[in-house]
């Protein structure tokens, strides 16, 4: 009788010869395979601590934001802070002060707010004498003029605004035209 090719080979060394004849023992089958199972073990760990690193910097990120929307406006807050106290004094000493006293304490206030708003970044587009520019300025007439460029900017009726150069509000401006 033959043996079959898939059937183990008999005899005292077949319990420590792996089959396919590598030479590998199967204690070495044994220990190759404790190594590997630990660095997979290794790898999984490495994975899900990177999986939780990721989360909490999600999680994190996702506070800052929160943060940011509900705390955002703390520095405008407190650059207007000193524009309303100036504010409050004008109301409380309205009825005591003449008006040359209301006119200087306006004056005073629009000072404050004006630094107020340069400090957090907005600045006054006050176009007069520049080219008509649709994308900063809003034309609401057109007038001729023989002194001014055709197209350029005549009058400001409502200056404009931009923060660290973003369009606020467009200046509302009166176009000259050539006359004619």
């Amino acid at each position: 009788m033959t043996e079959s090719p898939a059937s183990p080979p008999s005899g005292p060394s077949a319990a420590s010869v792996a089959p396919g004849g590598d030479g590998l023992t199967v204690e070495d089958l044994k220990a190759l395979l404790a190594d590997a199972e630990a660095r997979v073990q290794q790898h999984r760990d490495q994975h899900l601590r990177a999986v939780a690193d990721l989360e909490n910097v999600r999680k994190r990120a996702q506070r800052d934001v929160e943060q940011a929307h509900r705390f955002g406006i703390e520095k405008w807050v407190q650059e207007l802070l000193p524009v309303k106290d100036s504010l409050d004094l004008a109301v409380e000493n309205a009825g005591r002060a003449d008006a040359a006293a209301l006119v200087e304490g306006q004056a005073a206030t629009l000072r404050l707010l004006q630094k107020a708003l340069e400090r957090i970044g907005v600045t006054v587009i006050d176009p007069v004498g520049q080219p008509f520019d649709a994308d900063w300025h809003e034309a609401v007439a057109a007038q001729p003029s023989d002194t001014a460029e055709p197209n350029s900017v005549l009058l400001v009726v409502q200056r404009g605004y931009s923060l660290n150069g973003r369009l606020l509000r467009a200046a509302r401006v009166v176009v000259a035209r050539a006359s004619g």
